[in-house]
């Protein structure tokens, strides 16, 4: 196996940026990219994208679109407690894994 690390996030989840210039910014994950440790969360980090065409009568031009942060700088966000949260994480009755808030128990 690659040098892989496990990722604290998964694709969809709601997490709030903790430091930087888009710092307590709340917004969903997009793609996740477990080998080079990045996410791509929705409305965070814009950047311009210069997209050729690729097919005959597409166009081509400059797209703008969200690119990868580092997964350190994230943290998944508690609806609850309105924060971002530290995770626990806990076995129910059927043997199901599921990620809950330390402050709140809310699970998310």
């Amino acid at each position: 196996m690659q040098n892989v690390k496990k990722m604290h996030v998964k694709t969809g989840d709601t997490v709030m940026v903790r430091s930087g210039k888009y710092a307590k910014v709340i917004g969903k994950v997009i793609g996740v990219s477990p080998k080079e440790g990045k996410v791509i969360v929705e409305d965070v980090h814009k950047v311009h994208k210069h997209v050729k065409p690729r097919k005959q009568g597409e166009a081509g031009g400059i797209i703008e679109t969200s690119g990868a942060i580092y997964a350190c700088k994230v943290q998944l966000y508690c609806p609850k407690c309105q924060k971002g949260a530290r995770v626990a994480h806990k076995v129910t009755a059927n043997g199901e894994k599921i990620r809950t808030c330390t402050r709140c128990g809310e699970t998310l």
